[in-house]
């Protein structure tokens, strides 16, 4: 069912079976309740992937609008809107289960292993173009984390083999990777891009067009930040090509969504 990976990914990367179905985890964020959920699941309610991770947590989520908004459960909690709108999401509490969707886009797990604070973001391209992971970053910060207790785990999302946008769509999103160099056009940015050993870009048969790894645009903003390679782990796998075990709608423009969730505790 699962396609093979290499023995160091699967150290980093395991299928956890609960009710004859499989879910993803890292163990990166080992000690922590977490997951990223299959279109198995798609039946699930939150409450009830809430329980299979932790049965005495609280479930929360955000009204996501591809922006660079991050909340926590309080500002949750005290708004008097229905659905709090936002791409992230902070623990400020015990027992919070913070959850974030995705079809294509990039799900991103925080955990803090000293002060036991825990995140969720979801990073399309239009929240990674607003640098989505860093406010994220900034704000686990902002409330006391130091960045070398700091781990992430990406799950799956669609690769940058075959995802399709215009050049200009991988400029906005390639800016945020020269944050000193407002003056650069997008042609400039691109071109850098290419020569860069580790770069997103991929080529494109159609003019006009690349292909984008949105995945690798938030490891290399996370290691300019500061982040070491093994504070990092990317799910080596492609929601777009493992039609089997996820959602994707720049497939099929299908309705459904995995759900990627991490539980704080204590």
């Amino acid at each position: 069912m699962f396609s093979s990976i290499s023995s160091t990914e699967q150290t980093s990367w395991q299928w956890k079976w609960v009710n004859g179905l499989a879910y993803l985890q890292s163990s990166l964020l080992s000690p922590f309740p977490h997951g990223f959920f299959t279109r198995h699941f798609a039946d699930y309610s939150l409450l009830d992937l809430t329980q299979l991770l932790s049965p005495e947590a609280t479930p929360y989520q955000i009204k996501q609008v591809h922006g660079k908004q991050v909340v926590t459960p309080s500002e949750i909690a005290q708004s008097p809107e229905p659905r709090v709108t936002g791409d992230g999401l902070c623990s400020d509490g015990e027992k919070q289960a913070l959850w974030v969707a995705t079809a294509d886009c990039t799900p991103v797990l925080i955990a803090d292993i000293q002060t036991r604070q825990v995140g969720a973001v979801h990073a399309g391209w239009r929240g990674t173009a607003q640098s989505i992971l860093p406010c994220a970053i900034a704000r686990f910060i902002a409330c006391g984390s130091r960045l070398s207790h700091l781990r992430v785990a990406i799950g799956p999302a669609i690769s940058g083999e075959v995802y399709q946008v215009s050049e200009d769509v991988a400029a906005q999103v390639g800016a945020t990777l020269f944050p000193a160099e407002e003056n650069l056009s997008p042609t400039m940015i691109l071109e850098q891009l290419w020569q860069w050993e580790s770069s997103p870009l991929f080529p494109d048969p159609e003019a006009g067009k690349v292909r984008l790894d949105v995945a690798g645009v938030n490891v290399l903003q996370l290691k300019q930040m500061g982040f070491h390679p093994e504070q990092i782990a990317v799910a080596p796998y492609c929601t777009y090509q493992q039609n089997e075990q996820f959602f994707s709608y720049r497939r099929r423009q299908e309705k459904g969504v995995q759900w990627s969730g991490i539980v704080k505790i204590v």
